[in-house]
């Protein structure tokens, strides 16, 4: 028999613990540069890090890695150009999944060189071999206590839940409903209603409390209460709140001693939203839209009025708070003024129907002359209501996009009632903190005081001189009357008859204008060169024949 082969005994080499040492080692280097730097695209790397090494097969290049997570379009990218770099200094068979030549064991530093092993050596060798080092420079970052934001959903909930705990006899524990309704006083988002474009409200803060060991819920239904840390953290807001308190209240005494004590007595004015009594919705379920809308502002804690409106349907009112008088039981009523916001309410059907019967035109000339500067139009799109009205589609979308690009109104599309009072939940937020921002003194000074300094004020008008002026059967001047015969001329819009005003203020005026005039041609193109609106474009011979034959024509028009 021949001899047997010689068996190889021996003990099997353990296979790497990392079967991609070269790309760990760039993605090591890449970390520590970015440390360096002090970029945050460090604990970028270091999650890529993580995931090579749980990887336990070998890779060929790096789009493979994309596989992996954290791995993106341009960690790979990195990684191929350092491959092809290698391919090229090592030759296109160079191995990749051992390291190169020349480069340091992991198991030992090189013998040349008797300093300790870098950081970075150790980290590599650390991540390659599953070897712990001891350094005692590193460490993780200390891990930051979560506090919650001032009037946020989670600083609302902690100091609910602290204020109840501290009443004599109290139970320890809130519901649901209680703790969002004391709650919603103290932070600016609904804990009931999402912002719009978001499916969050305040209230989905109390599952980060819960997560955090603040708040424990309990029983069925749910009770809420704070742990300890939360009894704690909750302390140190309420402080926190009365230091703020203190401080402001000590700044107000300070300013009004300096001789602005008599100005006003009962401090800067609340804002409110005032909206019509009448519906503004020619479907049958109007009073049900208003019974919703007044639901829906009231679970967001809006305060608001409701009210005759001439003009408009919706509007912000500065209300002035006065202290009560000793020996009257009631307090005097506070002066009003109107903010420079009103808003006009228009469903895709009342849009249609004041198109046909031409209150819409009116409404927005009447909107331009009411005396606010910021007008707006909220249309409630209804779904697809467009498509089925008696009017095409395409012509009130046209309307609409007129409305904002000719007329200058601002256009806010929603979709239903709960997306218009969700509308005017944030603009009544917007605009509180835009008015007490900017308005350094109180809302009712003494103008001339006011003038004296010179400092900067808003011209704002009292709500009974706005809805007064607003009225629309009124006794009219000439020159109003004039103006909206013009505005019945097809094409002849507000701008157009103001222009005309300018020169003519009335009819005898015109007329008297034509009479001077010697030929046909020079009458019908007397009004043609005309300048109107921000581009001043000159009015065209077709209106100006059109008005010449309006006013010149005996008998009827062909």
């Amino acid at each position: 028999m021949p001899a047997s082969e010689p068996v190889l005994l021996g003990r099997k080499r353990a296979l790497p613990s990392c079967p991609n040492p070269l790309f760990l080692k760039w993605l090591t280097e890449l970390r520590d540069e970015a440390r360096e730097k002090g970029l945050k695209i460090q604990y970028t790397y270091q999650k890529a890090i993580s995931s090579l090494t749980k990887y336990p097969l070998p890779l060929q290049n790096a789009k493979e890695a994309k596989i992996l997570q954290n791995f993106g379009d341009g960690i790979c990218k990195i990684l191929d150009e350092k491959l092809q770099r290698y391919y090229r200094e090592n030759g296109p068979n160079a191995p990749i999944h051992s390291l190169p030549k020349g480069a340091l064991p992991p198991s030992r530093p090189d013998n040349n060189n008797l300093a300790p092993p870098t950081k970075v050596y150790k980290e590599f060798v650390s991540l390659c071999k599953g070897i712990s080092w001891k350094d005692g420079g590193g460490g993780r970052r200390k891990k930051r206590e979560y506090v919650p934001q001032k009037r946020s959903g989670g600083y609302a909930v902690l100091l609910t839940l602290y204020r109840q705990s501290q009443i004599p006899g109290s139970k320890g524990y809130m519901f649901k409903l209680e703790l969002q309704a004391e709650a919603q006083l103290l932070c600016d988002k609904s804990f009931t209603v999402p912002d719009l474009g978001s499916k969050y409200t305040a209230w989905s803060s109390v599952s980060t409390l819960i997560q955090k060991n603040l708040v424990i819920k309990t029983h069925n239904p749910a009770r809420y209460s704070l742990t300890e840390e939360g009894l704690a953290l909750a302390e140190r807001l309420e402080a926190a709140e009365q230091g703020t308190k203190d401080s402001s209240d000590v700044d107000h005494e300070e300013v009004r001693s300096e001789g602005e004590e008599e100005k006003e007595e009962g401090g800067p004015g609340v804002f409110i939203v005032v909206f019509d009594e009448m519906p503004t919705c020619l479907c049958s379920g109007s009073r049900h839209c208003k019974q919703e809308l007044v639901k829906e502002l009231q679970r967001n804690g809006v305060n608001f009025d409701i009210r005759k409106l001439n003009v408009g349907d919706f509007l912000w009112v500065a209300r002035e708070k006065v202290a009560p008088v000793p020996g009257q039981l009631r307090a005097p009523a506070g002066r009003e003024l109107v903010l420079d916001y009103v808003i006009e309410r228009k469903r895709m059907d009342d849009l249609c129907g004041s198109i046909i019967d031409g209150r819409f035109r009116e409404q927005k000339f009447r909107l331009k002359r009411c005396g606010l500067r910021r007008p707006i139009y909220l249309v409630e799109e209804c779904g697809t209501a467009a498509a089925h009205q008696s009017l095409p589609e395409a012509t009130l979308q046209q309307a609409i996009v007129n409305t904002q690009v000719v007329d200058g109104f601002f256009v806010k599309r929603v979709q239903d009632v709960r997306e218009s009072a969700a509308y005017l939940t944030v603009m009544t937020r917007y605009l509180t903190k835009l008015y007490q921002v900017k308005h350094t003194h109180p809302f009712f000074p003494h103008l001339t005081h006011e003038e004296e300094r010179g400092t900067p004020s808003y011209s704002l008008i009292s709500f009974a001189e706005f809805n007064h002026g607003a009225i629309k059967n009124k006794c009219q001047t000439v020159k109003e009357v004039f103006a909206r015969q013009l505005m019945q001329i097809s094409g002849l819009s507000g701008d157009k008859a103001a222009a005309i005003l300018e020169h003519y203020s009335t009819p005898h005026s015109l007329l008297t204008a034509y009479e001077q005039c010697a030929t046909e041609a020079e009458k019908e193109k007397l009004l043609s060169s005309i300048r109107y609106g921000k581009l001043k474009r000159n009015l065209g011979p077709a209106l100006s024949r059109t008005v010449y034959q309006l006013y010149c024509t005996q008998g009827a028009l062909s």
